[in-house]
């Protein structure tokens, strides 16, 4: 077992070696890439907080009604609304709104094309896959350090990491979607005449709509569950209260903050569920 272990591969060393060199090289890159998306999710949180927060309930509360014409879930939506109003964790809940709505559009803007080439190069899906299960399967800590010193302490790494951690869900699913549209529906197009773009778009596509709104799902909650490790490096929203709990051991204040993210999480997931046919609308 000696010769195994007196000469380790130093991988640690070289993931630091790389991380140095870009630091180092590309600094530039890094600082506006920062600056962009700190400056997005900046805006969303001002606008979001420029409104009333009743009337922003209840602007929220329409648009459920006009996506899913359910009063129970404009109750939901309103009721939950009031309540963290009520417990004084609006503000830190607009900010993980806006960090979690961004991560969701990059995760979908980015994983949703990847998922279609790869359902459509079988060998494209093979190579990504080790990658896509490193990204989930690591803990998220240890990406956390080198975004942290890649980006600096603020939002943007918290969300860098978060995009890190969800984007296989869309990739997988929309892969899985594409892949699954059946083949003779497939050469009913094409004996129509159908183009490869018009082939994507009013076949394939609509067929696998199903399974990428789940990936939008998953997608959601999976940057939910990574507002309170965000908070860690200095991103703001309710991942803060949590962590100061924690800190001082504190029950009530741990106990609202995560009330909040689950009536978050909560609305979120149903707000954008799939409307199955022939669903009541109560």
């Amino acid at each position: 077992m000696e010769w195994l272990t007196e000469t380790k591969i130093p991988l640690g060393r070289w993931m630091r070696i790389g991380v140095d060199w870009l630091t180092t090289n590309a600094a530039g890159f890094f600082d506006t890439v920062s600056l962009v998306l700190g400056t997005v999710i900046e805006g969303l949180i001002d606008a979001m907080q420029w409104m009333n927060p009743v009337a922003l309930v209840l602007l929220f509360a329409a648009l459920a009604w006009l996506v899913h014409r359910s009063w129970r879930l404009v109750l939901l939506v309103v009721f939950s609304g009031f309540l963290i109003i009520n417990l004084g964790y609006w503000k830190e809940t607009t900010e993980t709104l806006a960090l979690v709505g961004m991560a969701t559009v990059v995760c979908m803007l980015v994983g949703v094309p990847i998922g279609i080439a790869a359902a459509h190069r079988p060998w494209l899906y093979h190579a990504i896959r080790p990658v896509l299960d490193l990204m989930q399967t690591i803990p998220t800590f240890v990406y956390l350090i080198p975004t942290l010193i890649l980006f600096g302490l603020g939002v943007v790494p918290g969300l860098i990491s978060t995009v890190i951690f969800a984007i296989p869900a869309p990739i997988r699913l929309t892969h899985l979607g594409i892949s699954a549209v059946p083949k003779p529906l497939k050469e009913a197009a094409e004996a129509f005449g159908a183009t490869r773009w018009q082939l994507l778009f009013k076949v394939e596509l609509p067929h696998a709509k199903p399974a990428i709104t789940a990936g939008l799902t998953q997608c959601i909650m999976l940057a939910l569950s990574m507002v309170v490790i965000a908070a860690l490096v200095g991103a703001d929203g309710l991942g803060k209260p949590v962590v100061r709990a924690l800190n001082q051991v504190n029950i009530a204040k741990g106990f609202e903050a995560g009330l909040a993210i689950v009536l978050v999480a909560i609305v979120l997931d149903r707000v954008c569920k799939r409307t199955e046919p022939g669903s009541g609308n109560g």
